[in-house]
């Protein structure tokens, strides 16, 4: 038995004057041409050829240093520009001819590069973790992919917070200044101790969790505060997550490892201050702007903060004659937090390899702007993403020049959980598979939502409990379209819409339903849809053309309502038929309408 449980997300409620439409030309992107040949008699719909165009290779520009392996990884894939120290104009005449950009933290990614870039940016790495410097929104707007390297760097910057803690603790910095300027004086920096003293993680990340598991190894007492933070997580290496207020007035020591956001801006200021341990002390290696430098020289003159350790600053690299830097009681370093060999090579190796990913078409575990969903969630879901995306691609196809997609409805079957199934990349993959061939823009999971609401398609999602072991993710996929007439009759369900429906079999993606008859055939390659009369000798008539033509057919279903009725012959090819080829299927006298969809 299966129940429906059904979840609607309304993505736009436009007039169906903004729909999506299906004209006679379909304005298509440069890897695709489209051309028409109508059948001979009136009863048959135009058969739509689509063919793929060769591709040169990408170009990525590079704007700042990025280490030898990560650079020789992207010039085995793109043509590659390093061109560093650009100013902001020089950026945004170079962005146009750039299909992805590498950044660091120095170079401002805003809403003037992408509209410069016309649409053809596609990706923008960030060596690093934190994206304060990428406007996210306009990114998505474009349809361009953002992705960082959260995990090469993380240790690094962990050590190099666990050392200016330590340094800062025991005076190093000052004590070794004095030493150098022949002076000895041991009574001057004496320090404290870390055991036994409370520190507070602000922000428990993945740069957070590994301070904490070092302040613990030094015989401290971690306390953590994040909102996003699992508590079971920081339970696991002993820490307590507790509140803003708690954490800043029982900790000793303070750290900072949350990103720079509206949210976070100057969250460290003359209010916070004052609600602190007196003689606290500060250590920051994640985002100058989090606290206010001003309002941070003042707490240490008044000895609210007894010291502080700062790598990062508001502005780097900082004024010559900063009060902050030259106060007594700052031990500052130049944004070292990532540069150890290792990390540096690292980071480079894992933003090339997101970067080539997304250029391929691969889903991104580090999109920053995209449903952020687990490496190993992807992997499992890796084969209904394809499925997901060429049931889009032929339910669009299926649809008549002229009409209107406005109305989407996506069926799940799954004997999981509803919370236990996002289905949110699917979602996307379908809106992307409905979109790119009828129309020149770029759909990703980064824009889908936002590209079907500007399109004023709405996309229903609805889920069918199944009874059993989830052993898989989804059973089966359905995408309808409704509202629309169809260039291949038959795929018109017995409720009005086209209807496809798929399945995944030994991870790959199948065909299993045109409109109301039962298929079975591969999605790769290409797939001919025959209507015609059962009868025997069928499937070697239409195998025979193909043959003599040299198109290899990889699988061939056959689908009928009755024995001796009508058929739906579905016919999976490697390569693209002739029109010609195409023409002698027509011509068979049993077969009464026929499509080329282009997978």
């Amino acid at each position: 038995m299966a129940t429906a449980h059904s979840q609607t997300l309304r993505i736009s409620s436009l007039s169906s004057s903004s729909s999506l439409s299906l004209p006679s030309k379909l304005p298509l992107s440069s890897a695709f041409s489209v051309s028409f040949r109508s059948s001979r008699r009136a009863s048959r719909p135009l058969v739509v050829f689509v063919s793929a165009g060769l591709d040169a290779k990408p170009t990525v520009l590079v704007a700042e240093k990025l280490g030898e392996a990560g650079l020789k990884l992207l010039k085995e894939f793109a043509n590659v520009d390093c061109s560093y120290n650009l100013s902001p104009e020089e950026l945004c005449t170079k962005i146009s001819l750039c299909d992805a950009l590498i950044v660091r933290s120095g170079t401002k990614v805003t809403r003037e590069v992408f509209e410069s870039s016309a649409g053809r940016l596609k990706v923008v790495g960030r060596a690093g973790v934190g994206i304060d410097n990428v406007d996210l929104a306009a990114a998505t707007e474009h349809g361009c992919l953002v992705v960082n390297a959260p995990t090469a760097n993380t240790v690094a910057a962990a050590e190099h917070g666990i050392a200016l803690l330590a340094a800062m603790a025991r005076n190093v910095a000052q004590a070794d200044a004095s030493v150098k300027a022949g002076k000895w004086q041991r009574n001057k920096y004496v320090g404290v101790s870390l055991v036994g003293k409370t520190l507070a993680v602000m922000g428990f990340g993945k740069v957070g969790s590994e301070v904490a598991r070092r302040a613990k190894g030094l015989g401290m007492n971690v306390i953590a505060h994040d909102p996003y933070a699992p508590a079971d997580r920081a339970r696991a290496i002993g820490v307590e997550l507790v509140g803003f207020g708690e954490a800043i007035a029982t900790a000793d020591f303070i750290s900072l490892h949350m990103p720079l956001t509206p949210a976070t801006n100057k969250m460290l200021n003359d209010e916070t201050f004052a609600k602190m341990k007196k003689g606290v002390r500060i250590v920051n290696v994640a985002r100058g702007g989090v606290i206010d430098e001003d309002a941070l020289v003042r707490a240490l003159d008044s000895g609210i903060v007894a010291q502080a350790a700062l790598d990062v600053f508001t502005v780097e690299p900082p004024p010559k004659d900063s009060k902050l830097i030259m106060h007594e009681q700052v031990t500052a370093t130049p944004h070292l937090g990532a540069s150890t060999m290792e990390a540096q090579e690292g980071v480079a190796i894992e933003i090339a390899e997101a970067v080539v990913g997304a250029l391929k078409g691969e889903l991104a575990s580090t999109a920053v702007n995209a449903p952020m969903v687990p490496s190993e969630v992807l992997t499992e879901l890796q084969p209904y993403v394809d499925l997901a995306e060429k049931l889009g691609r032929l339910a669009v196809q299926l649809v008549a020049g002229g009409s209107g997609v406005k109305t989407v409805k996506v069926t799940y079957a799954s004997a999981r959980a509803p919370d236990d199934l996002d289905t949110r990349v699917l979602r996307a993959m379908i809106t992307k598979g409905l979109i790119e061939p009828i129309s020149s823009v770029f759909v990703n999971l980064v824009n889908a939502d936002f590209t079907a609401k500007q399109r004023g398609i709405r996309i229903t999602e609805e889920r069918i409990i199944l009874d059993g072991s989830p052993e898989s993710p989804v059973e089966f996929v359905q995408v309808q379209i409704a509202n629309v007439e169809s260039r291949f009759a038959s795929a018109i369900s017995d409720s009005g819409e086209i209807k496809v429906e798929g399945r995944v079999k030994d991870g790959i993606p199948h065909l299993t339903k045109v409109g109301s008859f039962d298929v079975d055939v591969s999605l790769e390659g290409s797939i001919i849809l025959c209507r015609q009369v059962d009868q025997p000798g069928m499937i070697g008539k239409v195998g025979s053309v193909l043959g003599q033509e040299n198109v290899n057919v990889s699988f061939m279903s056959v689908g009928r309502i009755a024995p001796r009725k009508q058929a739906v012959m579905a016919i999976g090819v490697d390569e693209q038929p002739s029109k010609e080829t195409l023409k002698k299927i027509g011509e068979i006298p049993a077969v009464e309408e026929f499509v080329f969809l282009k997978l």
